[in-house]
């Protein structure tokens, strides 16, 4: 099925459905590693990753910068 799709249509799905859901996840592993264990570099480096998804959708759909 994944092959009938274009490459084009393929790379939007991609952007608009697995990134956002891979960035939500990592945020929340992130928050319940932090919960577990406290802060840790891997706890900081997931909610950096879903912290890095958000700015990429606020630019995206035109929010306001952050200074």
């Amino acid at each position: 099925m994944w092959l009938l799709l274009t490459r084009r249509f393929r790379l939007w799905l991609i952007l608009t459905v697995l990134a956002p859901l891979a960035t939500g996840l990592a945020r929340r592993l992130g928050l319940a590693v932090q919960r577990r264990g406290g802060p840790s570099g891997v706890s900081n480096a997931l909610l950096k990753a879903g912290d890095l998804g958000d700015q990429a959708r606020d630019r995206l759909r035109g929010g306001r910068r952050r200074r």
